[in-house]
């Protein structure tokens, strides 16, 4: 088997097969790339039977075949070269030699056939979704999910399709956001969690604007767009009623503009206790007063800053870190932060949404004098 190919090309798409490959990995094969090619076409495959990486390019070859190759050495020779075409070949004994202007590469390959089945997109259900909004929804959510182990259902993202919305939720019983986008064409009503290493992946592997079809079963949900097939199985586990913990009456609303409030979080949070992270939030009419102490080493911290407030003059307790996470995913100049008493959740939410979305930040509240 012999093929040429574009390094810069073949590069581009190794870093997105990369993604799946893990340092200690149950099977050792599962250390390579599986190449194969048909009518010149490289598919490459990559997995760590939790995630699966497909992609494919165009290449010129002289016949059909199969190869595992060692991703690590691969990877870094082929980011060693500057752009050009190479040439690999492969022998009767797994030998796999690369031609580059500059000169030869031997790397010993293994047999494709002992490399791991991908899995099959049987019995799935179907919609299609712009990929500005998948980022969106993954960017707006992963920040906001458990690494508990032991809250499984919290430790990925759900994903509630209704017929032409979807529902994208993170939440660690802390924080929760909810994204949801409209217009989908779609019958499904399901929900499913989708794990966040897999969601981190289709993140960084999307590169344009592009239409990604989203398709999933009872096992995985596979996410295809360009030339690549992203597969991860889902989180089997009930996620909890998120619905029930978010506020419909927050009578007191603060208009806030974002980027001030957030740099003078990070300035006041340095001042926090550092087991509490707690900030003090005192709203007036026209003012926000932001303050953290921590008694412990007699430090304290106290800003002001211009806000509209409507509602009684309020003190709120909250924690500095998820709060400067949640301003931080937010990309509008001015934000609303909604709330009843002190003892229950704020909201963070855009003063307009786009067109066709919506999206909410949750905020539990520290008590006073936690």
């Amino acid at each position: 088997m012999r093929f040429e190919v574009s390094s810069s090309e073949l590069l581009r798409q190794l870093t997105i097969a990369s993604g799946a490959i893990n340092n200690n990995p149950v099977l050792p094969i599962m250390e390579d790339f599986l190449f194969s090619i048909k009518d010149d076409v490289l598919t490459i495959t990559s997995t760590n039977l939790e995630t699966t990486i497909i992609t494919r390019l165009n290449v010129t070859a002289d016949s059909s075949g199969a190869i595992a190759i060692p991703a690590k050495i691969l990877l870094e020779t082929i980011k060693a070269l500057p752009e050009q075409p190479i040439t690999f070949t492969v022998d009767e004994n797994n030998g796999i030699k690369i031609l580059s202007t500059f000169g030869v590469y031997k790397i010993s390959g293994e047999l494709a056939d002992d490399f791991p089945e991908s899995p099959i997109e049987d019995n799935v259900e179907t919609f299609v979704i712009p990929s500005k909004r998948v980022l969106k929804g993954i960017t707006n959510t992963v920040f906001a999910t458990s690494s508990d182990e032991l809250r499984l259902a919290m430790t990925g993202v759900l994903f509630h399709i209704d017929f032409t919305k979807i529902h994208f939720v993170g939440t660690d019983a802390h924080k929760l956001v909810k994204y949801t986008v409209g217009n989908l064409n779609t019958d499904i009503t399901k929900s499913i969690i989708v794990p966040k290493k897999g969601l981190n992946l289709v993140k960084n592997a999307i590169s344009e604007e592009t239409d990604v079809t989203i398709s999933f079963n009872k096992a995985n949900i596979f996410f295809s767009f360009g030339g690549t097939k992203i597969v991860c199985r889902l989180i089997d586990a009930k996620y909890p009623e998120y619905n029930a913990v978010i506020p419909v009456e927050n009578p007191y609303e603060a208009i806030i503009n974002r980027k001030d409030f957030l740099n003078s979080m990070k300035r006041i949070a340095i001042y926090a206790n550092k087991t509490t992270n707690q900030v003090i939030l005192s709203l007036t009419e026209r003012s926000m007063t932001i303050s953290a102490q921590d008694l412990d080493f007699s430090n304290e911290a106290t800003e002001q800053m211009n806000c509209f407030f409507t509602g009684e003059a309020m003190t709120i307790g909250f924690n500095a870190k998820f709060l400067g996470e949640m301003l931080n995913i937010l990309e509008n100049e001015e934000i609303k932060l909604q709330l009843s008493t002190p003892g229950r959740a704020g909201l963070l939410v855009p003063i307009e949404d786009e067109p066709g979305e919506t999206l909410l930040m949750l905020i539990m509240p520290i008590m006073m004098g936690n």
